[in-house]
């Protein structure tokens, strides 16, 4: 064979740049911080999102007073039944601690918007992604990060029906598990049914 014909045994790029592959897969420790202060401040940014978009976005009315939820016979005692707030797309749950009592929450963890569950042998509503807990009667803050109390909304049972009535109005604070602070001074959520 002649040499005319053979390929060069590098390219004449390699020849002028010589560099080994170890060097070009090696990650140098500026490149390393860059990279470590883009992703923390890509996730400080988006937590910020997060945390403010209660207050910066309003909360959605929900429909008129009277709106059928569910039938009575849909919550076991002792349970709960998941559903959408009429007029949202907020997703709420009904707590049936015994046979006579209702109480309806907003199903979203105001520290970051975890869906929350209902723990029968607690009498609390948890979310599950940092700990959190709610008073199950009231909505308010127990323990965890969560800022505020759950939105909660009265009740009534009208026939067979269980009908939502209103948001029940409260204060602003939270981490309070008194009973001097109880919105509804203990009286249950739910509203005797109309004759």
């Amino acid at each position: 064979m002649s040499d005319r014909h053979t390929l060069p045994s590098r390219p004449a790029w390699e020849a002028d740049f010589p560099q080994e592959r170890l060097e070009t897969e090696h990650v140098t420790r500026r490149e390393f911080a860059k990279f470590l202060v883009v992703v923390s401040g890509g996730m400080t940014v988006g937590s910020a999102v997060i945390a403010v978009k209660d207050d910066l976005v309003p909360q959605a009315a929900i429909a008129a007073e009277g709106t059928r939820i569910c039938a009575v016979a849909d919550v076991p005692v002792g349970g709960t039944k998941a559903f959408v707030l009429p007029g949202t797309t907020h997703p709420a749950i009904v707590v049936r601690p015994d046979a006579d009592t209702f109480r309806v929450f907003e199903q979203k963890c105001t520290h970051l918007s975890c869906a929350v569950f209902y723990a029968p042998d607690k009498d609390h509503i948890v979310c599950p992604c940092h700990n959190g807990g709610f008073d199950a009667r009231t909505g308010q803050v127990l323990y965890g990060p969560p800022p505020r109390p759950l939105r909660q909304f009265a009740v009534e049972v009208r026939g067979d029906d269980l009908v939502l009535v209103g948001e029940v109005a409260r204060p602003a604070h939270s981490h309070s598990a008194n009973e001097a602070d109880d919105p509804l001074d203990g009286a249950p959520a739910c509203a005797p049914p109309r004759a």
